[in-house]
C-alpha cells in the first residue's frame, strides 16, 4: 500500500492537521497532553523556544481552540497557564492515530 492512499483513519497524509503538525506546536501539544497544564516559563524551558516564538505558537493553538490560556497573578507576579481544551485533546488523539496509520502503511 502506498503512503498516499487512504489509511485506516480514512485520511491521506495531505489531510494531516497542519496546526498540530508544525514541530514546535506538536511539541507543545504533546507536553500538554501528558502533563495536562503548565505555565509559560516551564514550557519555554522544556521546548527551548524563545518568549516570542512560544507566544506565537500559543496564539495559533488558542485560535484553533486547542488550548486554553489563563492569566493570573501569583504573589503580584503575572503567570500564564496553558492547558489543552477538550477539542485539543481530541485533535491530538486524532492526529496521533492518523500519523500512526500513515507510518504503518510504509514498507519495512
Amino acid at each position: 500500500m502506498l503512503p498516499t492512499e487512504n489509511g485506516p483513519t480514512g485520511l491521506t497524509p495531505a489531510e494531516v492537521d497542519r496546526i498540530i503538525h508544525e514541530p514546535a506546536r506538536l511539541t507543545l501539544m504533546a507536553l500538554l497532553f501528558v502533563i495536562q497544564s503548565a505555565d509559560f516559563t516551564f514550557l519555554m524551558a522544556q521546548t527551548g523556544l524563545s518568549w516570542g516564538n512560544l507566544s506565537s505558537h500559543m496564539s495559533k493553538l488558542e485560535a484553533a481552540g486547542y488550548i486554553e490560556v489563563e492569566k493570573e497573578f501569583v504573589e503580584r507576579r503575572p503567570r500564564t497557564m496553558l492547558k489543552l481544551t477538550t477539542a485539543g485533546q481530541e485533535a491530538f488523539r486524532s492526529y496521533r492515530t492518523m500519523i500512526k496509520g500513515v507510518l504503518d502503511q510504509l514498507p519495512d
